[in-house]
């Protein structure tokens, strides 16, 4: 993974909402997919995407639909997604389920990755691997803005990479903390404000792909 380009899966959480067709008409040329957050505020504080949204934005972007389940039991909001028009769903190995979940993603012919948490023992992906096709590692609380970037995010990075997977860094997405996420193999990020507030949205994006894992 190391040789092809890093891959840009742009939040939608940082676009300014109340022109979201027009924000994500800035990005289309450059992203390669967008990112939703999914809370229904049960392991986040808060609420984020629905499916409705999902169906108008799918509306005006042939890019893939990334929801991030953000939420304890992702089982309940699977098919709701799948059906609003999403492409690619990423569950929590903290869920309850997580492993049901995944199996009706999979069952629904949508991607399916698994995220984990800074707290949570990288181990604990493990029992997941064969189902996922990603898996996201959190840099920042999950479903909270404007937090820095944890110490600890590069490298455990560098441990999920040994499961062989595409591994994205979610989370402290700044100018300052982007180089040594690639630098430990990140294969994909997930920024928000890092270029929706850029005054050149094709160099900031030109920037990220110039960037070179070790």
């Amino acid at each position: 993974m190391g040789s092809e380009r890093l891959k840009t899966d742009v939040s939608l959480w940082s676009a300014r909402l109340a022109s979201l067709e027009s924000e994500m008409a800035r990005m289309e040329p450059f992203a390669d997919a967008f990112h939703l957050d999914v809370s229904d505020g049960t392991m986040a504080p808060s609420l984020l995407f629905f499916p409705a949204l999902v169906e108008s934005v799918r509306e005006v972007t042939a890019k893939p639909l990334h929801a991030h389940l953000i939420t304890r039991e992702p089982a309940r909001w699977v098919d709701a997604f799948v059906d609003a028009g999403i492409d690619r769903i990423t569950v929590h190995v903290e869920a309850e389920g997580a492993a049901q979940a995944m199996e009706r993603v999979r069952a629904r012919g949508r991607g399916c990755g698994i995220a984990v948490n800074l707290e949570t023992p990288l181990g604990c992906v493990a029992p997941f691997v064969e189902m996922a096709e990603w898996m996201v590692a959190m840099g920042t609380p999950p479903g909270v803005k404007g937090c820095d970037l944890d110490a600890s995010a590069p490298g455990r990075i560098r441990g999920l990479k040994r499961y062989g997977l595409p591994v994205f860094a979610d989370g402290g997405i700044r100018e300052q903390t982007v180089p040594a996420l690639r630098a430990a193999g990140a294969d994909w990020i997930v920024p928000g404000s890092l270029v929706f507030g850029a005054a050149d949205v094709a160099a900031a994006f030109e920037w990220l792909w110039r960037l070179k894992a070790d």
